[in-house]
């Protein structure tokens, strides 16, 4: 059923929905969740507790790692991979490049628990 110009009368159901999860940021944080799961998948269980998943950001995903050592091993040795994993993964998520720093990791910091 089309909506009449005024914007007042019935809308579709699709159109209801879509506005909803945009006001809410349902999609935003089921992004977050897919990336944060390739995240794992791609750092391993161990890896992932010693990093933390910033913003992406002009196709830059910034991650906090635990300790410079970990930084070097990720950003040196394992960073190609760690993109080829992402990509393939998390298709949509265009990301280009991954930029590493060294800060507090911890559940007081999650990705998802930020709005």
């Amino acid at each position: 059923m089309p909506t009449n110009p005024g914007g007042r009368g019935p809308k579709e159901l699709g159109d209801v929905l879509s506005d909803l999860f945009a006001e809410r940021g349902y999609g935003r944080l089921q992004a977050v969740g897919e990336l944060e799961a390739a995240w794992t998948l791609a750092v391993g269980e161990a890896g992932a507790r010693q990093t933390q998943l910033g913003g992406v950001r002009r196709g830059v995903l910034n991650v906090t790692v635990s300790h410079p050592a970990l930084l070097e091993e990720l950003s040196s040795f394992q960073k190609p991979q760690l993109l080829a994993i992402l990509r393939r993964e998390v298709p949509g998520s265009a990301i280009l490049d991954i930029r590493f720093r060294v800060g507090p990791v911890g559940p007081a910091h999650d990705l998802s628990s930020k709005k």
